[in-house]
């Protein structure tokens, strides 16, 4: 097989059907949701960073999810490659965890990212059957008298519509390497994201600030504190490690829980006649 057949990616989100087949080295985290997509797209094995693991070992969770329909998956340490960025995993990541599947194709800990792909390239290809995953989007408080609540597992679920709500979001807070202009879908009124351990170069929390110049109020919670691409834990259990200067005017503090965050927005909505762009 070429090496044209690893497809290295800043999103696994961006996964077309005519990559089947194919290795992807993908700087998504390694959540269950982000294996789940490299799996729908009938990947043939996927590297993707660990996001600094978590509460529960999420970052890393896609590993062992995959496991159970046999297809390889590994993740690059976030100190290593910058999350959000392909290229940066190809050049400098090194292998953190492994499935099992990864480690039968002979991926170990400790070998670089490229090294680990071309592995997964000359294995197999799984024939097991996808396992589907509890909805992904949903509504956390209707709105009636202020903006509307959702959550969402993955930036990529949010829309248009959504212009003026807020969002407990549970993918990475870093930007695109390859599209820098992009931060999120819509102008929402506030976003919370996750920090993913900050990683090399604070990558993990780079569009919590970029966010600012679309007017929109944002923060990360700690990713010890919530189950990365799970937005009810995010909801239930995060707790703000980063805001930009939006969040900060709005009455926000590092420290609040996630539920504190999204009630200062609604205040600061209300009392300030708080706006997107």
């Amino acid at each position: 097989m070429a090496d044209d057949q690893i497809l290295v990616m800043d999103s696994v989100t961006k996964l077309e059907a005519e990559d089947a087949g194919k290795v992807l080295v993908a700087a998504s985290h390694g959540g269950v949701y982000a294996a789940y997509l490299a799996a729908t797209g009938r990947a043939r094995g996927v590297i993707l960073n660990d996001a600094g693991g978590g509460l529960q070992d999420a970052g890393f969770g896609g590993l062992e999810w995959a496991d159970a329909f046999g297809m390889p998956a590994a993740t690059v340490d976030c100190m290593s490659a910058k999350i959000g960025d392909g290229k940066d995993m190809m050049v400098s990541g090194y292998i953190s965890h492994t499935n099992l599947a990864a480690a039968k194709a002979g991926v170990a800990v400790g070998l670089g990212c490229g090294a680990a792909a071309a592995r997964m390239l000359a294995a197999e290809m799984w024939r097991g059957e996808v396992p589907n995953l509890p909805e992904s989007r949903f509504v956390i408080s209707e709105g009636v008298d202020g903006p509307k609540v959702l959550g969402c597992d993955s930036a990529s679920l949010i829309r248009d519509e959504d212009r003026g709500q807020i969002v407990v979001c549970a993918s990475h807070g870093g930007l695109l390497a390859n599209n820098p202009g992009y931060i999120l879908k819509a102008p929402v009124l506030g976003v919370v994201l996750n920090d993913a351990g900050i990683g090399k170069e604070g990558a993990g929390v780079a569009r919590i600030h970029a966010a600012a110049s679309m007017g929109i109020a944002a923060g990360a919670v700690l990713a010890a504190s919530a189950r990365i691409g799970d937005a009810r834990s995010t909801w239930e259990t995060g707790i703000i490690s980063v805001l930009n200067e939006l969040a900060l005017a709005c009455g926000c503090t590092v420290g609040m829980s996630t539920k504190e965050f999204v009630g200062a927005l609604i205040h600061a909505q209300k009392t300030k006649r708080m706006t997107v762009s």
